[in-house]
């Protein structure tokens, strides 16, 4: 599980003319099944992903894809996770622990 978090390094007027590509780029992952939530901070200055995968390599791939990062307007911080913890509806995200030593 990863948290990725974005922060603006552009002026908002430029985020706001990219949102709708932004938007469509969402849609793709979370029809992939990548992506489970996500939304803006308050203050706006940025927003969160929670994303789902085993490869960190991946997730960042696809976080150099977001219009927002092509079109230089935002940093993300990938932070990687183990889900060991979930309200009931999240249950399929739920993992384990690696063995001792491992």
């Amino acid at each position: 599980m990863f948290v990725l978090e974005l922060t603006y390094t552009g002026p908002l007027d430029r985020v706001d003319e990219l949102l709708p590509e932004h938007v469509a780029w969402l849609d793709t992952h979370y029809a992939s099944g990548v992506f489970i939530a996500s939304g803006r901070k308050n203050p706006r200055d940025g927003g969160v992903i929670l994303a789902v995968g085993d490869d960190r390599a991946r997730i960042e791939a696809i976080t150099a894809t977001d219009p927002f990062v092509t079109g230089g307007l935002c940093a993300y911080r990938v932070t990687e996770f183990l889900a060991t913890r979930t309200a009931p509806g999240l249950s399929a995200y739920r993992q384990s622990l690696p063995a001792p030593g491992q």
